[in-house]
């Protein structure tokens, strides 16, 4: 935990020294001691604690100073560590506009110079001002900070990013802390420049786009060897077990994710039929579990990373990233599953991040507790879903097509949402049209029956519709089903003459796509078991195979 910083500000050098030599005579072992001669260099000074997320409990400040006086500079002061302890140094012939500021700068405490012997003149009002200080003041985050404001939908990707690669931060609504409001402006140049994030060293980024917050924070975002056995291009269940099997079996193995691991089933609030897991594990600890695993048998895990197209050259395979990059190897597996699909709706792009998101979004439980939130699906994902906010919310809404939730969700979850007495289940109905102003308001609902419009009061809305496959980056050069699933093994396209576009005379191997030496397994795959753990299933199995294309090398 930080010390605290009690600043001492006097432009008298010799006042300055004592003052700072009694401060760290009686304080240091707890406190941080700082000094200024400038009231000016003190302000940035301020500004630069703030930014470094110091905790400024006591400023001491001389009246008399020829760029700002005392009162005024506390003022400025003030603007940043409202809560610091005000302390007006004084001569006595000052002492009169120092009791008048009491009042109108809310000062703590004024102090007339000198203060020898400080055992009784100074250490006794510092130390009854700094108990009045701790039993106030909440010690705040030391590391990352995200400033914004809670109807600002550019902080939800940036929360969202961070917390499902497990990087703590601390999420400050500058609506609610005037301080980081002054902050902003200091720092950015207005008020409208969020995010900011802060740093630990004091650095910070304003509105940064993801590939610039993942670097700044240390993640993995490019490669480190020029060559590889096996490249996985998305870090989903199947990516992620495909990773763990080839690198404890010794292969050079990259892992390639575009947001975070652990892919759609990572944003999952809680999987509760998986394997070993009796009492249900969320999507994020089970990611983050595999990752660890996989890192330490020795793979690489590159996070904010897209991939934008794969080549081929000879026995050698390409992937090509978007910042430009390109990752060589002998192999490539896919693994890039599905991507939520968009809710066709009147005005749901402006709301994005302010009311409505694709997925679980646990980020953002707290800030609708007690709220009425809407879940729009039925699957399984749209039931954990559920399940989870029933938690904070007041009142759960599931609006789904069908007529009751038995044809897509498994028995466990309706039995558990029956019984969940805040989460209802409305049938025969899509969302139209969604509204608010600067946040979710309403939605316009049709009967699909009937086909008539209703209104519908929600403080949020949280989509669960089902997804496509991502497989637009191979679609030139692999076998894809109309559906945009890969075609890999005994699925692929066949004439007379064996497998379509296929250039060796063996046939593809399990889990091969038209391409050798390319594979794809888990959701993308034309003809998957769409369950988690039929995709870890297929990311182990698959190495397997590509062992196997590895010796005809």
């Amino acid at each position: 935990m930080k010390k605290p910083v009690i600043l001492a500000v006097d432009n008298h050098s010799e006042d300055l020294d004592k003052i700072e030599n009694a401060l760290q005579n009686g304080y240091k072992k707890h406190y941080k001691i700082l000094k200024s001669d400038s009231p000016v260099a003190a302000l940035e000074l301020i500004k630069n604690l703030k930014l470094l997320g110091e905790h400024l409990c006591m400023i001491l400040s001389e009246q008399k100073m020829p760029q700002i006086i005392g009162t005024d500079f506390l003022m400025e002061a003030s603007k940043l560590y409202p809560d610091a302890i005000k302390v007006l140094l004084t001569s006595h012939r000052d002492s009169e506009a120092a009791i008048h500021s009491i009042n109108n700068l809310l000062l703590d405490q004024y102090m007339i110079k000198p203060f020898s012997p400080p055992e009784q003149k100074l250490y006794p009002v510092i130390d009854e001002l700094l108990k009045k200080w701790h039993a106030k003041y909440k010690m705040h985050h030391e590391g990352i900070r995200i400033i914004g404001t809670r109807w600002t939908p550019e902080c939800y990707p940036l929360k969202e990013f961070l917390s499902r690669n497990h990087v703590p931060y601390q999420w400050v609504d500058m609506d609610q802390d005037a301080s980081m409001r002054e902050l902003v402006i200091q720092t950015a140049g207005d008020e409208h420049s969020i995010p900011l994030v802060l740093f630990e060293d004091g650095s910070y980024l304003i509105k940064p786009e993801i590939h610039e917050l993942a670097e700044k924070v240390g993640l993995h975002i490019s490669a480190s060897k020029p060559f590889y056995d096996l490249i996985i291009v998305g870090g989903g269940p199947a990516g992620l077990a495909n990773a763990v099997y080839g690198a404890s079996e010794g292969l050079k193995t990259i892992l390639v994710e575009q947001s975070a691991p652990g892919g759609q089933a990572g944003t999952s609030s809680r999987i509760e039929n998986y394997l070993g897991f009796p009492m249900g594990i969320t999507g994020a600890d089970l990611a983050q579990r595999a990752t660890a695993q996989a890192t330490r048998f020795g793979a690489e895990i590159l996070t904010a990373s897209e991939v934008v197209g794969i080549e081929t050259d000879g026995p050698y395979r390409k992937v090509k990233l978007s910042n430009g990059s390109t990752i060589a190897g002998y192999t490539v597996l896919i693994t890039t599953g599905m991507t939520v699909r968009k809710l066709e709706a009147t005005g749901i792009d402006s709301l994005i991040g302010i009311g409505v998101y694709y997925g679980a979004a646990m980020t953002e439980a707290s800030t609708y507790k007690d709220k009425v939130i809407c879940i729009i699906g039925g699957a399984n994902s749209a039931g954990q879903g559920a399940l989870f906010f029933a938690r904070y919310s007041s009142h759960v809404k599931i609006l789904i097509h069908a007529d009751n939730l038995h044809k897509s969700m498994s028995h466990y979850l309706i039995a558990r949402i029956e019984k969940t007495k805040n989460i209802e289940v409305i049938p025969f109905v899509e969302v139209t049209e969604v509204m608010g102003k600067d946040k979710l308001e309403m939605l316009k609902i049709r009967n699909v029956n009937t086909g008539e419009i209703s209104e519908m009061e929600a403080d949020a809305m949280f989509i669960f519709i089902g997804a496509s496959p991502r497989s637009e980056m191979v679609s030139d050069i692999i076998e894809i089903d109309d559906g945009g699933f890969i075609y890999t093994g005994t699925d692929l396209p066949r004439n007379a003459h064996g497998v379509l576009n296929w250039p060796l005379k063996r046939d593809p191997f399990l889990f091969e796509t038209n391409v050798p030496g390319i594979f794809a397994a888990g959701d993308i795959r034309h003809g998957a078991n769409r369950r988690v753990a039929a995709a870890v299933g297929e990311g182990s199995a698959a190495i397997y195979t590509i062992r196997k294309y590895l010796d005809t090398v």
